[in-house]
């Protein structure tokens, strides 16, 4: 490399000539310096003498300044790992870097991190290693103290008008809030949790961390299950600043049907099995197997007596087809033959089928429980 006509500003020898110089490169004073001086005191990599990090121990969020992190450690070499990333800075000119880090727990609470490093710096490969004790610390974040705490801003109530809920529509309600508020987590939502389910004898009371939540959940159930929300808001305190605070409880109602029950409207064509009830009450007619809609001035609440479920049916014996519109079985309970009306959906190879009783009338009825 030839001789240029400038000099180190620091030990006045000369600097090699050097090609013109691309982004990234070092400017000012130290693109000057010949290598000795600029490598002189060089330090590859800077790094703090220690590290403290604070870990929740309800869900092992890490703290960072007045703020609570989710990082989705596994353990706390791993919390370690990531503060030590983020601590260390590698030196601008350096390409090429590669580094390393090997954790050495040296009790419960520290772990001492052996870091290497390695890059290019003016054509010549330079390496550091350095190691950073880590001090981990246990405390509570905000939010899993407001669980411990068992505060919570809104409240679903789910409830059937007229009725009991079934088991599955407990289920689902309860599986639509807990994923829609594991899906807000998962999203960043650090304020939204479930602090507890209340079952009650009419249905569950799921307390909810904020309002805006409870509503959503509400909004959800009734958007698969059916029916309607009202929101029923109570004052509890005035925060810092004189703003009234509510808590608000939604009281979702469900239709007065559910998928499954047998009713019968009364309009003279025989009992119906439900198979939904968003919107209006839809089934199937149990003596044609026809299609079923109520109509929209009743929506999913027409007058209509009931009968039973599904699940109140039972196996019985296909006697004969006697025509396309009758078939004889045994009766369920007294297993004399009947002659019954044939619905569409009923197998002329079938020789069980179910039946439901309702007092002198004996119904065919689809194998499978409608649901939603």
């Amino acid at each position: 490399m030839s001789e240029s006509r400038e000099f180190c500003p620091r030990c006045g020898g000369a600097v090699p000539e050097r090609r013109d110089p691309l982004p990234g490169d070092p400017s000012g004073r130290d693109a000057l310096l010949c290598d000795d001086c600029y490598f002189d005191g060089f330090e590859l990599v800077d790094a703090p003498e220690r590290i403290e990090v604070t870990v929740c121990s309800g869900c092992g969020a890490v703290r960072r300044g007045d703020s609570w992190r989710d990082v989705g450690a596994r353990d706390y070499t791993d919390v370690a790992v990531d503060e030590v990333a983020e601590a260390l800075a590698v030196h601008v000119d350096a390409e090429d870097v590669e580094w390393g880090v090997e954790p050495e727990q040296v009790d419960e609470n520290t772990i001492r991190m052996h870091c290497r490093f390695s890059g290019v710096v003016r054509g010549t490969l330079r390496s550091a290693e350095v190691t950073v004790p880590v001090k981990v610390s246990r405390g509570t974040c905000d939010r899993c103290g407001r669980i411990a705490g068992g505060y919570y801003a809104g409240v679903v109530q789910v409830r059937a008008e007229e009725r009991d809920l079934t088991s599955e529509e407990r289920e689902t309600a309860l599986e639509i809030a807990e994923t829609y508020v594991a899906d807000q987590e998962r999203d960043g939502d650090r304020e939204a949790f479930i602090t507890e389910i209340v079952p009650t004898d009419d249905g569950p009371n799921i307390k909810l961390s904020s309002n805006r939540l409870a509503q959503n959940v509400a909004a959800r159930i009734t958007e698969q299950l059916g029916g309607s929300f009202e929101s029923y808001p109570t004052l509890v305190t005035e925060d810092g600043d004189g703003n009234e605070v509510y808590r608000v409880t939604f009281a979702v109602r469900l239709p007065r049907y559910a998928p499954g029950e047998i009713v019968d409207p009364e309009d003279g064509d025989g009992p119906v099995l439900v198979t939904g009830v968003s919107g209006r009450i839809r089934g199937i007619r149990l003596t044609t197997g026809k299609e079923y809609a109520s109509s929209f001035d009743e929506a999913n609440a027409p007058e209509a007596a009931r009968l039973g479920t599904h699940a109140d049916a039972t196996e019985t014996t296909v006697v004969t087809v006697e025509d396309e519109n009758a078939v004889q079985l045994l009766d369920p309970e007294t297993y004399e033959a009947t002659t019954v009306p044939k619905p569409t959906f009923f197998d002329d190879d079938a020789d069980v089928v179910l039946a439901f009783k309702n007092g002198d009338a004996v119904h065919v009825v689809p194998d499978e429980s409608p649901t939603e």
